[in-house]
């Protein structure tokens, strides 16, 4: 596969948790916590289980930065 998205963290799948239309998938990438929004659809589609190797992979325009 080949992507235009530089940002592919590999991570495993620690939870997935579907609500009516929407998954909420998490992705522990070197102990961080991602969490994914993808429709049910997509989680079947892709045969997603806990305990999966998956890269997270993230587009945005924007990214804040805030001080803590």
């Amino acid at each position: 596969m080949r992507i235009s998205a530089r940002n592919a963290l590999p991570g495993k799948i620690v939870d997935i948790k579907k609500g009516a239309t929407t998954a909420h998938v998490r992705i522990d990438v070197n102990g961080i916590i991602v969490t994914a929004s993808i429709t049910n659809e997509a989680v079947d589609d892709l045969g997603l289980k806990v305990g999966d190797k998956v890269h997270a992979v993230i587009k945005a325009s924007d990214v804040m930065v805030a001080i803590p």
